[in-house]
């Protein structure tokens, strides 16, 4: 009876985190149920620059649990700048959000989500570099 109802399920214990990769901190965030709940399915991130030199061309993706294609593309609400509000200057905080991308993927507002991030962005040599990390939360 208790592994049946989720009790010995150790996915429900892991602890909330967000990493990226050394010089890229993951400062807050937030997974919510998506538009089949009745929710607007927020995915948001709070990310410092801190690699030393400011980063242009930035993108944050979400990349789908099983398959690790990218489900969704986070876009930069706050913080960015450049032509294309892609840039993230060195030492500041800057937000990424989508609203629709995860509700498939997404469980139950009180479930644990654990997804992959891509993050990619160009140097201050122009050259273009990955990194990836992870995001793990109870969804909200």
């Amino acid at each position: 009876a208790l592994a049946y109802f989720g009790v010995l399920n150790p996915g429900r214990f892991l602890p909330n985190s967000c990493t990226i990769s050394p010089g890229i901190s993951c400062e807050d965030f937030v997974v919510a149920e998506g538009p089949a709940a009745g929710n607007d399915g927020t995915t948001r991130l709070t990310l410092r620059n801190g690699m030393g030199d400011d980063l242009t061309s930035v993108t944050v993706g979400v990349l789908e649990p099983d398959t690790g294609g990218t489900v969704c593309v986070l876009s930069c609400i706050s913080g960015c700048t450049g032509p294309g509000l892609n840039a993230m200057p060195d030492g500041e905080l800057t937000t990424w959000q989508n609203t629709t991308c995860l509700d498939a993927e997404v469980g139950t507002t009180g479930s644990k989500f654990k997804a992959d991030l891509e993050f990619n962005f160009t140097g201050v040599g122009g050259l273009n570099h990955t990194r990836t990390g992870s995001v793990t939360t109870q969804v909200e």
